[in-house]
């Protein structure tokens, strides 16, 4: 497993020191490059950090977690846990290095990446002001990781999932909904008419949930 690496683009509007930052988690055989251009569509002042997963299974492909169909989803949970250690290990790094506003991290993951920021965010919840969960799931064997109850209580989550996900399908969504909503998180879930894909009506949804969330 290498070590995370990354693309910054700073924010369209006001400086990067401070700045409040949107981690961008791609999907499994994804990229750092998959979901940058969601960086044009969203708040001007968020400084976007598109990481790569640190797992090689293609030339140009990545994944947090390798996984096996059985018809459902099978992780490897030894590499999940390990690439959720990592990143959070890798948030307070990314805000040394740039002077982020250490209270305006949002993750936004998609997928696999949306399954391994929601591990992050309930198990380190002092890390992360908001995650957005596009297509993704809440891993069972994460959950010894997850912070006491009454950390995770409050925390903002936006959960959305296409009902025609052929990947992960829509049950999927529906059990994120219910443990999130029995953890006490400030959740917002949506469903679209959708397959395992993100289109712009569901990201105009996130960028209006987010912007709200951040400082004036």
């Amino acid at each position: 497993m290498s070590a995370l690496t990354y693309d910054l683009r700073p924010p369209r509007s006001g400086p990067l020191h401070g700045a409040p930052v949107l981690v961008l988690l791609h999907g499994v055989g994804g990229n750092e490059r998959n979901l940058l251009p969601l960086a044009g569509q969203l708040d001007p002042r968020f400084a976007v950090v598109s990481v790569r997963a640190p797992l090689q299974i293609s030339p140009d492909g990545f994944a947090f977690f390798n996984v096996r169909f059985t018809p459902e989803p099978v992780p490897d949970a030894a590499q999940a846990e390990a690439s959720r250690a990592a990143l959070t290990e890798f948030i307070p790094q990314l805000i040394q290095a740039h002077g982020f506003d250490p209270e305006q991290v949002f993750l936004l993951g998609f997928s696999q990446g949306a399954i391994i920021g929601a591990s992050v965010t309930l198990s380190r919840p002092d890390l992360v002001a908001g995650l957005v969960m596009l297509s993704g799931r809440i891993l069972p064997e994460a959950q010894p990781t997850f912070a006491p109850t009454e950390q995770v209580r409050g925390t903002n989550v936006f959960v959305a999932h296409g009902v025609h996900d052929a990947k992960l399908g829509i049950h999927h969504g529906r059990a994120s909904h219910a443990l999130l909503r029995d953890l006490g998180t400030q959740l917002t879930y949506r469903e679209y008419d959708l397959g395992h894909e993100i289109a712009a009506p569901e990201v105009a949804d996130v960028n209006a949930w987010l912007t709200p969330l951040l400082r004036p």
